[in-house]
């Protein structure tokens, strides 16, 4: 857009040769101060519950458990008939190690629901499975509402560079 096409009035209101009072994105009005804190901040929404279901979120295909500490003898038909109480399996994941053959320690259950997914999860945490004690969580979850910055603007989480000389 060139200065022709920008909307520019006339301070003076008239044809006078007074100053140019130019109106768009780029200029900064009167009262307007040239600092960051001027800027205008957004409104968020606020949530009521901060619990463990408003921090997991669903994958593309639905909601996603990783129990971790799985034996390495493991098979998925033990782990698929333990996880079948709490509700329909869409998917379980057990990854094998490639030199060795056997199980990685961890394993991906997929339900279709939240609700089935949570019930496994306070079913099954810090529950024996062949020996071990395995450990169950949602395998995504959302990030803290202040966002990766903790909600601190301008506050660097690292040491400052040294100054020029």
């Amino acid at each position: 857009m060139s200065d022709e096409e920008m909307n520019i009035d006339d301070a003076a209101g008239g044809s006078g040769g007074g100053a140019l009072r130019k109106k768009g994105r780029g200029f900064k009005s009167r009262g307007q101060a040239d600092t960051r804190e001027a800027e205008e901040e957004y409104d968020r929404l606020e949530t009521k519950d901060t619990s463990e279901s408003q921090r997991a979120a669903r994958s593309v295909e639905g909601w996603i458990v990783m129990v971790t500490n799985v034996h390495e003898e493991a098979t998925e038909e033990e782990l698929n008939d333990k996880f079948a109480d709490f509700g329909e399996i869409k998917n379980l994941h057990l990854n094998l190690d490639r030199r060795t053959g056997y199980v990685k320690g961890y394993a991906l259950v997929e339900y279709e629901t939240h609700r089935e997914a949570k019930a496994a999860i306070d079913g099954l945490n810090n529950t024996e499975i062949l020996g071990q004690v395995v450990s169950c969580d949602f395998a995504f979850v959302r990030p803290p509402a202040g966002g990766p910055r903790g909600g601190r603007r301008g506050e660097r989480k690292r040491s400052a560079s040294p100054g020029r000389r």
